[in-house]
């Protein structure tokens, strides 16, 4: 399947970095994250990359031109330097598409702006591209198929520390929860799609707001529940978050480390 990857948001919660470069490529490691979310799908066998390109495009562009498999993967050198021979690679058989979606355009409007390279899918995935988890994608994909919803979502735990409290007139407090303690789920930004979702979004619209309540009213929306690892990069504390845990090699999003695979194998 074809994968949408909503790439040209401003990243103002990421403002020390997103004034040079747009979130997406903010690194985690020696590599954007961007470039984890990519990665992470083409374990899946989905390569064929759509990019809702904006704010700073020419910087992704870039990226992906002079892209160095070297950094990421081992390779020999030889001849003084004159030869590399790489060992393994991650791009070589990716398909990218990079398409201009305007600077100042919401989800709802860039997914409306590729739909002309979607025509010939029936389904397609998508992805905010500011997140990683180690969710089963095969599951998630086999779990919207067996349905006749339009629109389906990652539905993870919130990862923020915080409780809901529910107030009565005049301040009384009647209950407080902690947030995981209410059953309550967030969009974790992974998306399947029916090539039908077009028809639910009117011109301007935002993707989450106005079709997704129309989706949800007409029984086609549904939320696929999953309690395993999912963080996103929105604030500079959870980039640093990001970047501790590579630091300490923990990654339960680089699902496609054979160590990762045998671990959960063995688990």
């Amino acid at each position: 399947m074809k994968v949408v990857l909503f790439c040209g948001g401003l990243g103002m919660r990421l403002r020390d970095f997103s004034e040079n470069i747009p979130k997406p490529m903010v690194a985690v490691g020696y590599r954007p994250i961007l470039w984890h979310v990519m990665r992470y799908y083409a374990h899946f066998g989905h390569k064929d990359f759509i990019l809702c390109l904006g704010y700073k495009a020419d910087s992704i562009k870039k990226y992906f031109l002079d892209y160095d498999e070297t950094i990421s993967n081992d390779f020999v050198l030889s001849k003084g330097g004159r030869k590399v021979d790489l060992l393994a690679s991650d791009i070589q058989d990716w398909k990218i598409t990079f398409a201009d979606t305007g600077l100042n355009s919401n989800i709802g409007m860039r997914l409306k702006a590729v739909q002309h390279f979607l025509r010939d899918e029936e389904m397609f995935l998508a992805n905010y591209s500011d997140g990683v988890s180690d969710l089963p994608l095969p599951a998630m994909i086999d779990y919207f198929r067996q349905g006749n919803a339009v629109a389906c979502f990652a539905g993870v735990m919130p990862t923020q520390s915080f409780h809901l409290v529910k107030v009565e007139d005049g301040g009384l407090v009647q209950s407080i929860q902690h947030v995981r303690e209410v059953g309550m789920r967030i969009n974790g930004g992974f998306f399947v799609f029916r090539k039908q979702i077009f028809d639910w979004i009117r011109p301007g619209e935002e993707l989450v707001q106005e079709p997704f309540q129309r989706l949800a009213a007409a029984g086609k929306l549904v939320a696929y529940p999953y309690d395993g690892f999912w963080a996103c990069m929105d604030t500079f504390r959870e980039k640093q978050l990001l970047e501790d845990m590579y630091s300490r090699g923990q990654v339960p999003w680089e699902v496609w480390k054979p160590s990762l695979n045998l671990q959960k194998a063995t688990a």
